[in-house]
């Protein structure tokens, strides 16, 4: 039995690798494509898409309640709202004696932010029209801050979660609605105007693999900790204390 948990933690280890390195190397690319005419076009027929009434360039595809719904949505992924829920989860941990998942979620979010605002000063790309713009924008475009967040956020969440439920099938649905809250993010975000769709591309995957370079440094940390039996680790509960502690 020992084995076999000690397998699946390197298997999880290795995916959550390869997960970094196939987000780097998908916005590498992204970012290519953002500068070429094909990347460019891409970007203006999904926007043309979203926007197919000429005498109303603002007006989005759907009837009026898409457009509130996603508005609503799309607040999910803001600062303002990802910093209220980081709030309450954060006082969560710390009441469960969660040391270690508390402070790598304050790191995550906090570099969340200054990996968003850093590559927007590096690329400044220019956000679609202001006239086909349903919401209010402020700063570059590329990539997405809210995507980017909400996949850093929700996605990080999920992983935590994971280890409330004994189960593999309660592990996925977990898993899957953390992942469904940053898609449906990202895409509000190219419905309303916010972003081109190459932002939002670009921002999930610097996102995933932030959140999974993050699980990374926990795993690494938290072993480290074990056998030095020191302070900065979750104290885990009698339910959970045969459960694989790498998982944060």
């Amino acid at each position: 039995m020992r084995v076999l948990t000690v397998a699946r933690t390197e298997i999880a280890a290795l995916t959550a690798l390869l997960v970094v390195a196939g987000g780097v190397l998908s916005f590498i690319e992204i970012a290519d494509d953002m500068t070429e005419a094909d990347g460019q076009a891409f970007d203006r027929r999904v926007l043309a898409l979203m926007r197919p009434y000429a005498d109303d360039p603002g007006r989005p595809w759907g009837p009026w309640w898409l457009k509130e719904a996603a508005s609503d949505i799309t607040s999910l992924g803001g600062i303002s709202v990802l910093g209220l829920f980081a709030l309450i989860v954060i006082v969560f941990l710390l009441s469960q004696r969660k040391w270690l998942s508390s402070l790598l979620l304050v790191l995550g979010l906090a570099g969340g932010v200054m990996l968003s605002e850093g590559l927007k000063a590096v690329f400044e790309r220019e956000r679609p029209p202001a006239a086909m713009q349903a919401v209010e924008t402020i700063n570059a475009s590329f990539p997405s801050g809210h995507a980017l967040l909400s996949t850093v956020f929700y996605l990080s969440i999920a992983v935590m979660l994971t280890r409330a439920f004994p189960r593999r099938r309660l592990k996925a649905f977990v898993l899957g609605v953390g992942m469904l809250m940053a898609v449906l993010v990202g895409l509000t975000r190219v419905y309303l105007g916010a972003h081109w769709a190459s932002d939002v591309l670009a921002g999930w995957a610097v996102g995933a693999a932030w959140a999974m370079a993050l699980w990374l440094v926990a795993y690494v940390v938290e072993r480290l900790q074990k056998r030095r039996h020191a302070p900065l680790q979750d104290e885990q509960s009698l339910e959970t204390a045969d459960a694989d502690p790498t998982k944060v």
